[in-house]
């Protein structure tokens, strides 16, 4: 009999259909059975050795939960038999302009410890959740959490993991106790879901996800004079090939709707062959060399709430003469997404690992920095920008300045006019803590009516080094701001067409952030994983 090896996860799911993934120990077929009727079913496929089935599931009824069921070639794998959690359910909307909305979002996650161990950096938010919607089935839920990048960590990797690496190969030979290929990434997504908390979390709540850098490694696209460096790097091309791969079957496939998978011919190659490896390995490979080629990018509606989860890893233009975070294929698909429908959504969520509001300090360091590996200041200042940009992580939006601009001016668009929405929010991860900020248009400018609010919350389960905690309240500080503008002075950079203020924290902890929008009308709150495993309100604001 066929075991279930990981999930299952509950990926998309609207009115009347849900997409089921998981991991079988061997071909099989996967079904989803339903309390209520409603079933679905898929064969396995299979990459490097292992067997994955993404389950369409139909007939589900509107507005409504049901428990489910996951049998393999005939036996019931889950729920297992001696769970302490509630049945995994499947729960429906019924979308109108009333019907309430729950995003919760978070970035940057660690795999949590056996719960024997002591954690190092505190308890997991994600298993907070868990365990709040665990002792109270029956209440209020995420409709869809938003992970937001680093969901592994192929490059900082555990001490355990790192044991079974060296039982695998030399660790003294590069990458060393980094990851190096597909199936040392599957070990890494083992070590991160089969957390019982976690596991039941996303085999219950609708999931959405995105990588970031240390989903491949840290500085992942940071300039093409770092990316020349990795490609002459004998261990690079396999890393990122794996890694490309890993995150497809693990992550990207569950973002999709069903007709979009239909239409997808990897999707159709992967499970057209006995073994689908080569013809993912080929999609994988002609991705790296030609970002252009694939769009993980993806949008999601539910019912008048949009999310653009916007890929800002591997759509980035790197030559510094015309550097863009995104190419100008996806920079066109996204602002399409965003435009489409007028008057179709209340609230707009662009959906970007990387925070396009930093504190200003940091906005205007990495002004600077690129201005100075643009060459601004000479041959000499940009070797040295280059240095500082890696060591630096100086990479956001700010990093790209036309790209800031372009991103800008597509929210003041989209933000404005008799069928604008209530809020335009960006939500965003990476810098291992929270804050709420809102930007101020110039007198004469064409400001959007929407109210718009850069919302950053990371990390879900990581460090926040005492260095982190001082570098940003110092940045958002009159004394970072006059630095910042000496920096931009310096480089000849331009000051942003808008300006910006912090109207809420900064917060540290492992923490999550959840809106809850109904109609043209929505809260904000922040919730911090407490010692004792439960989840600490930080905030709790009305936006509009």
């Amino acid at each position: 009999m066929a075991r279930l090896r990981l999930g299952p996860l509950l990926r998309y799911v609207d009115e009347g259909a849900a997409t089921v993934w998981v991991e079988a120990s061997r071909p099989c077929v996967a079904e989803v059975r339903c309390a209520d009727g409603a079933r679905g079913s898929a064969p396995t496929f299979q990459i490097d050795g292992h067997h994955y089935a993404l389950v369409p599931v139909t007939g589900l009824t509107p507005g409504t939960e049901t428990p489910y069921e996951v049998i393999l070639d005939g036996g019931r794998v889950w729920p297992e038999p001696d769970s302490r959690f509630p049945p995994s359910t499947i729960r429906t909307p019924r979308y109108g302009d009333e019907r309430e909305v729950r995003v919760a979002f978070g970035s940057c996650r660690w795999a949590a410890p056996p719960a024997a161990e002591k954690d190092p950096v505190g308890p997991d938010a994600l298993d907070s959740l868990a365990a709040a919607i665990a002792a109270a089935p029956d209440g209020p839920r995420p409709d869809v959490l938003v992970l937001l990048g680093d969901q592994v960590y192929a490059d900082e990797t555990s001490p355990a993991t790192q044991k079974w690496l060296a039982r695998r190969r030399d660790l003294s030979e590069p990458p060393g106790t980094q990851v190096a290929d597909y199936q040392e990434y599957t070990h890494l997504y083992y070590e991160s879901w089969l957390d019982p908390e976690i596991r039941w979390l996303l085999s219950t709540v609708p999931s959405c996800m995105i990588f970031d850098d240390h989903d491949v490694i840290d500085d992942w696209n940071t300039s093409a004079a770092w990316l020349a460096d990795m490609r002459a790097l004998p261990w690079w091309r396999e890393r990122v090939l794996s890694g490309l791969m890993s995150y497809w079957v693990h992550q990207h496939i569950g973002n999709l709707p069903p007709s979009e998978l239909d239409a997808d011919p990897v999707y159709a190659a992967v499970r057209a062959t006995p073994d689908g490896t080569d013809a993912l390995r080929r999609f994988a490979a002609e991705a790296d060399t030609d970002p252009t080629s694939v769009r993980w990018s993806y949008r999601r509606d539910f019912g008048r709430v949009r999310l653009l989860m916007v890929d800002t890893r591997a759509a980035r233009v790197l030559d510094e003469g015309s550097r863009a975070m995104l190419d100008p294929d996806e920079e066109r698909w996204v602002r399409e997404q965003a435009l489409a429908d007028p008057g179709a959504y209340d609230h707009l969520l662009i959906g970007t690992s990387l925070p396009w509001l930093l504190p200003p300090l940091i906005h205007d360091a990495e002004h600077w920095n690129a201005a100075l590996c643009r060459g601004e200041r000479g041959a000499r200042w940009a070797r040295f920008g280059e240095d500082l940009r890696r060591r630096a992580d100086l990479e956001h939006w700010a990093a790209f300045p036309a790209s800031f601009d372009a991103l800008t001016d597509l929210i003041a668009e989209a933000g404005s006019g008799p069928a604008a929405p209530a809020t335009v929010s960006v939500l965003s991860g990476d810098v291992h803590h929270a804050y709420v900020a809102e930007p101020d248009w110039p007198a004469g400018a064409a400001a959007p009516s929407a109210r718009v609010l850069q919302l950053t919350c990371s990390p879900v389960h990581n460090s926040i080094p005492a260095s982190i905690r001082l570098g940003f309240r110092f940045g958002w500080s009159r004394a970072g701001r006059a630095l910042g503008r000496r920096f931009a002075r310096h480089a000849r950079a331009a000051a942003p067409r808008i300006g910006w203020r912090r109207t809420g924290g900064p917060w540290f902890g492992n923490q999550l952030m959840t809106l809850t929008l109904r109609g043209r009308t929505g809260r904000l709150a922040l919730d911090q994983a407490a010692p004792d495993g439960t989840l600490t309100r930080a905030t709790d604001r009305t936006l509009t």
